[in-house]
């Protein structure tokens, strides 16, 4: 009998087969409204590693994950929360550049660039148990339940459920009718999946049932001045504390993570 990390990694090779034929959902013929867009309200914030070239943001079972991206420096950082001490530094390949990453059935997920693999450790020893082939690159992951849900830079989100037989759907994702690219960093919250488009300063919320951008949030102005050094980057990072609900965001080398509420519908 196959362990639960085996019978993981089998689950994910078979998606990723499966995932390089994959039929894409019906697009949206109808225009949508003007959505709306949400300003911010911080209410807290917490001391980050500047080192932490962010590319995803995880909180469970009372510890942060991260994953920081870069070749040669790529790293899974691991941290109490919210204390945020470090409790372990586990590097990746130097070949390989880290990109998003989720946890499905205590095991933690994380992909890759340009490399197109998905790895798999296991919890909370963060032992790597394997890889699986992407069908494109890797960029944000998320997941509800036992759905995986990732992001590969375009407009399309894509989905398989582990528990099921792991086949891939593709979701076309459009703000007002049209195709929203650049998705890269997603959460699952409230129902919706929350992504952070690349390049920007706008998170976008994203209803996973029809793909249509239901609202967005205009986080500009979040770092202060003060904070952005030369190599600060792009907004990167959202994570829902499971306990509290609580909203944390962060960037690419930020020095804080962000607890965030959202203010009424700016228009």
């Amino acid at each position: 009998m196959k362990s639960r990390g085996a019978l993981l990694c089998s689950l994910l090779a078979g998606l990723m087969l499966v995932g390089s034929g994959t039929c894409p959902a019906a697009e949206s013929e109808s225009q949508q409204a003007t959505v709306p867009t949400y300003g911010y309200e911080v209410v807290s914030r917490l001391r980050f590693d500047r080192a932490n070239f962010t590319q995803g943001l995880e909180i469970f079972d009372g510890r942060l994950y991260v994953s920081s991206g870069l070749y040669g420096e790529s790293m899974i950082r691991v941290y109490d929360f919210p204390a945020m001490e470090e409790v372990q530094a586990v590097p990746v390949d130097p070949r390989i550049f880290a990109e998003g990453l989720t946890v499905i059935d205590n095991r933690l997920v994380v992909l890759t660039w340009r490399e197109r693999v998905m790895l798999v450790y296991s919890l909370p020893d963060m032992s790597l148990l394997g890889q699986s082939a992407l069908p494109g690159q890797g960029w944000g992951a998320t997941r509800s339940g036992s759905t995986l849900w990732f992001s590969d830079g375009s407009h399309y989100l894509y989905s398989a459920d582990m528990s099921g037989d792991g086949q891939l759907a593709r979701l076309p994702v459009t703000l007002e009718g049209r195709p929203l690219r650049n998705l890269n960093e997603l959460e699952w919250v409230d129902g919706e999946i929350w992504a952070n488009v690349w390049q920007s300063d706008e998170i976008a919320r994203i209803d996973p049932g029809t793909g249509d951008v239901v609202g967005l949030i205009d986080l500009s102005g979040l770092l202060p001045d003060e904070d952005q050094l030369r190599d600060t980057d792009v907004l990167n990072g959202i994570a829902i504390d499971p306990i509290t609900q609580a909203i944390w965001v962060t960037g690419k080398r930020w020095p804080w993570l962000f607890e965030i509420t959202l203010e009424n519908d700016a228009d």
